[in-house]
């Protein structure tokens, strides 16, 4: 079993960054794909960005592609996602998930993660 705790959201004005983290309980952090989504109110779940477990190849939705960064810190098993240029769009609850050893094409697809934190919620304001 893998917790995940996510941190580092609040409220920022549009235009402004922030940083969230994801701190797991994996003993074998490196071996796991890691992933970032959001969900708005009245939408569905929508894929942010992931790494790789193995290389850490990243990918981005289109829409925070050049403004989110998403990177990882084995020796710490944390992942964060570096969020700049905030858009109102952004506003979203975000979570953090882990799949163990998950293929790299498959690293936008939600269902193929096994493990989910509670999220955090990141609000932009006009």
């Amino acid at each position: 079993q893998v917790q995940l705790v996510e941190s580092g959201g609040g409220l920022v004005q549009a235009g402004g960054s922030l940083r969230l983290s994801c701190e797991a309980s994996a003993r074998t952090f490196s071996n796991y794909g890691m992933g970032w989504f959001r969900q708005a109110p009245g939408k569905e779940r929508e894929f942010v960005a992931a790494i790789g477990w193995s290389g850490g190849s990243t990918f981005y939705a289109r829409s925070v592609k050049g403004r989110f960064a998403i990177s990882r810190d084995n020796a710490k098993n944390t992942v964060y996602l570096q969020m700049n240029s905030l858009r109102s769009e952004d506003t979203a609850v975000y979570y953090c998930a882990a799949a163990f050893r998950l293929a790299t094409e498959r690293l936008t697809v939600g269902y193929k993660y096994d493990y989910w934190g509670q999220g955090t919620q990141v609000t932009v304001s006009l």
